[in-house]
């Protein structure tokens, strides 16, 4: 596993098989497709030089030079690495010797960054630009979380950056920040009716002093629209943040009416598209994020996911399963043609949800997805996840998000391979080519993709296809044996800088009977899982009639019965490689995991747990899938454990790491002393007294030694208590969106949220006996003994 980590620090690049199979039978047998996690944003290490040049590229293909090309000095000749063409060296690289080398032909540098000059045009503004679209159909309490959270992060936010402000109930209210000391002023629409582009201008007053283009307002140019009009809802936020502060001070819940049997009528939609058609006339082909604060269900207008009427509930997996949900692909239809704006004019839909109930975050994911927008699921904007995810977005520190835009992301590849699709946060520029492969995945038929926001955890899972039917037995020829792939990423900087990012691979063939023990030495079982998950997320949410259980299960079987050694119908005889012998375990718990199993989740949550895990990394990811569980006890430190029921112990503290949910577990034991207060006693008041247990009989010396034994016990148990929640506050700090933070005890209310991720080894049913002070699950899952005892008989089959 090392080697791979070694990689990923290089490359930002996590493989299933780094050794790939060379034919396209071959790859089949595989199972797990050829396919790559790429995290374009990654922070290279510090040694990694910034050239302040244009990359070189091939003049056939338009691949850039890397360390895998050949050049010959003599003549000042490179021959591209994948289309083997010959292209010449410009003037300005006719000094370059075996040692007197460019640098990104230094063999370290496979990842190398480019500041560009004039290859890439500079968007017309440089600054980062704010939308915020604000929610008030929500009770004065939330009102007032929500309007300290928003005064907190404009505070946060660079006085450069451009920001506005649309608040929306049963009507869109665009407020007008340029002149709101001499006269605020408020554009409202219908939030019941569809709203054109060239409506929103011609109301908002952008036509006033410029005839309307012939045209039509389409997005993606300036239509001619006068910087003042701009200025009148976009500006600097040291300029603005009197007027934005004084509009959140005045903000009140939505006037409107809501009868006793009804829900407040919200325009979510229409806001959106407002917001949408603004950013699209003012500042198209910049870097530009609409930030949704949502605290309910959309009732009226496009895009509603509900009646308005309490009486009907809101869609859940079995309306979506049975089509039985009216308003869902209507509201899909709408989200689907905003992304499609948003994503010709650059700019990134952010959600950020705050409800008991759901808000329509399903519908929204098409849109926030191919944005490469962020997303936080909260119970309330007072909640913890909500304000300090919020901070993090404006944070500008070393653990900052690194927010980016104007992202394109560009593969090319040797000509034996093909790109199905990429699964991730971007849109497809449907750039087709004899690269794309026949079928596709994801965002495919393609070569090229849009990013309009990514930040440094941005991943995107890349499927590609070997299309060689067989490898040519030419005698007496060398053969390459080498496959290899150029991953280029431009982006927009936070500081307003157009870079680019080329990260160049090379992987290693193998083809025949002996090539079996070559591609299990590069599996990585992480890398493999995080796919597998991409993929059944994917497949759950595009194929009818799907079963992810069974897909799993299969997967698994075929590829424990090709790469497992054992002797036919013999299950006793099965044996997995080190390298393959986890993926079962990881497979047992992505069953379990809540991107496959949907009960007791809502559509919205099932939909925000898919998009978070869809853009992490595989660290990440891995965690999502199987968290991970840490001990603490007396006389050790922090140690990891299984996670099995088996590891609760009275007189033990669980962490628990499962992405969404940090959780810190004490036992029965651990919790009854802390709710005595064992822990506060001072060192200096702690006496005889305090332990009855202590016989006033003893001798005076043997009784000394016994208090002071109970007083290093005291001390060491408040340590213990402090250390994991120390380690948990840890990773609530370094993580976006932020995890809800959980403290329980063993037999509390709170403790479901440990139990559901353990493996069910001793339940209600079982006859294995109970270990003393421990848990049993009242469950009818399968253990992942049993799990792996069916998986043994019928691989060997």
């Amino acid at each position: 596993m090392t080697e791979f980590l070694d990689l990923e620090t290089q490359d930002a690049v996590r493989m299933p098989w780094n050794v790939i199979p060379g034919t396209k039978h071959e790859a089949a047998q595989c199972i797990i497709p050829i396919s790559a996690i790429y995290t374009p944003l990654k922070p290279l290490p510090k040694s990694t030089p910034l050239l302040p040049y244009s990359p070189l590229r091939c003049r056939n293909c338009r691949s850039v030079l890397n360390p895998f090309s050949i050049v010959d000095f003599s003549t000042k000749i490179w021959i591209c690495s994948f289309c083997l063409h010959r292209n010449h060296f410009p003037h300005h690289y006719q000094s370059i010797t075996e040692d007197n080398l460019p640098a990104e032909l230094f063999p370290q540098y496979t990842t190398i960054e480019y500041e560009l000059q004039n290859e890439k045009p500079s968007p017309p503004i440089t600054s980062q630009v704010f939308l915020f679209v604000v929610d008030t159909c929500i009770i004065e309490e939330e009102i007032g979380f929500l309007r300290s959270g928003l005064a907190r992060a404009i505070g946060q936010i660079p006085g450069n950056s451009l920001v506005g402000l649309i608040t929306f109930g049963r009507y869109v209210c665009v407020h007008e920040l340029g002149f709101f000391q001499k006269i605020p002023k408020v554009y409202v629409f219908n939030g019941s009716k569809e709203i054109s582009k060239d409506q929103v201008l011609e109301q908002m007053g952008f036509f006033q002093k410029k005839a309307r283009p012939a045209t039509g307002g389409g997005p993606g140019t300036r239509d001619g629209h006068l910087q003042d009009n701009v200025s009148r809802f976009l500006l600097p936020a040291s300029e603005c943040e009197f007027a934005v502060n004084s509009v959140l001070d005045e903000l009140q819940k939505d006037s409107w009416p809501v009868p006793g049997d009804q829900r407040a009528a919200r325009c979510t939609g229409t806001a959106l598209t407002v917001a949408a058609h603004l950013l699209g006339a003012c500042v198209p082909g910049c870097g530009a994020r609409i930030m949704a604060f949502l605290g309910g269900p959309s009732s009226e207008g496009p895009g509603c996911i509900v009646s308005k009427s309490l009486s009907e509930p809101i869609r859940s997996h079995k309306d979506l399963d049975k089509d039985s949900a009216p308003f869902y692909h209507k509201a899909v239809k709408l989200y689907e043609g905003l992304s499609k704006q948003l994503v010709h004019q650059g700019h990134v839909l952010d959600v950020f949800a705050c409800a008991l109930d759901q808000v329509g975050v399903a519908e929204l994911k098409i849109a926030v997805e191919r944005t490469g927008g962020l997303v936080v699921l909260a119970e309330s904007f007072g909640h913890s996840v909500f304000k300090d995810s919020l901070v993090r977005v404006f944070q500008s520190t070393d653990n900052d998000l690194g927010l980016s835009s104007n992202g394109m992301f560009e593969i090319t590849c040797s000509k034996d391979v093909k790109i199905q699709g990429v699964l991730g946060p971007c849109a497809s520029l449907e750039k087709k080519g004899p690269l794309c492969a026949d079928t596709t995945i994801g965002q495919g038929g393609t070569t090229a993709w849009k990013m309009c926001g990514l930040e440094k955890s941005t991943s995107l899972c890349l499927i590609f296809d070997i299309t060689k039917k067989e490898i040519p037995d030419v005698a007496g020829q060398a053969v390459n044996n080498q496959f290899y792939f150029q991953f280029l990423t431009y982006y927009q900087n936070s500081n307003g800088q157009m870079r680019l990012r080329a990260t160049t691979l090379s992987r290693r063939w193998v083809t025949g009977q002996g090539s079996i023990q070559d591609l299990i030495a590069g599996f990585d079982q992480e890398a493999a899982v995080v796919v597998m998950a991409r993929q059944v997320s994917f497949k759950m949410e595009t194929e009818a009639e799907f079963d992810p259980i069974r897909w799993l299960d299969k997967s698994l079987i075929h590829l424990c019965s090709h790469f497992g050694d054992y002797q036919k119908d013999n299950p006793s005889s099965f044996v997995l490689s080190p390298r393959l012998s986890i993926i079962p375990q990881f497979i047992f718990n992505l069953r379990r995991s809540q991107f496959v199993q949907v009960f007791n989740n809502s559509p919205d949550e099932t939909a925000y747990f898919r998009m978070v895990m869809n853009r992490e990394d595989v660290a990440n990811s891995v965690v999502m899938i199987q968290p991970s569980l840490i001990t603490y006890a007396f006389n050790c430190g922090a140690e990891p454990a299984l996670l099995d029921v088996a590891s609760i112990a009275p007189d033990r503290i669980l962490l628990l790491d499962s992405y969404f949910t940090v959780v810190v577990f004490h036992g029965s034991t651990i919790a009854q002393w802390r709710k005595a207060g064992y822990q506060n006693e001072p060192e200096h008041e702690v006496h005889a007294v305090s332990f009855p247990w202590i016989s006033p009989n003893l001798d005076p010396i043997l009784r000394a030694q016994s208090v002071m034994e109970h007083v290093t016990g005291l001390q060491a148990f408040a340590q213990l208590l402090r250390a994991p929640i120390s380690d948990a506050e840890a990773i609530v700090k370094e993580r976006f969106p932020v995890p809800r933070l959980v403290i329980c005890d063993q037999h509390g209310s709170q403790a479901r949220f440990l139990l559901a991720k353990l493996n069910p080894s001793a339940t209600y049913h079982s006859d294995a006996p109970l270990v003393p002070g421990g848990d049993i699950l009242f469950t009818d899952d399968v253990s992942f003994e049993v799990f792996l005892d069916h998986l043994q008989r019928l691989a060997v089959q």
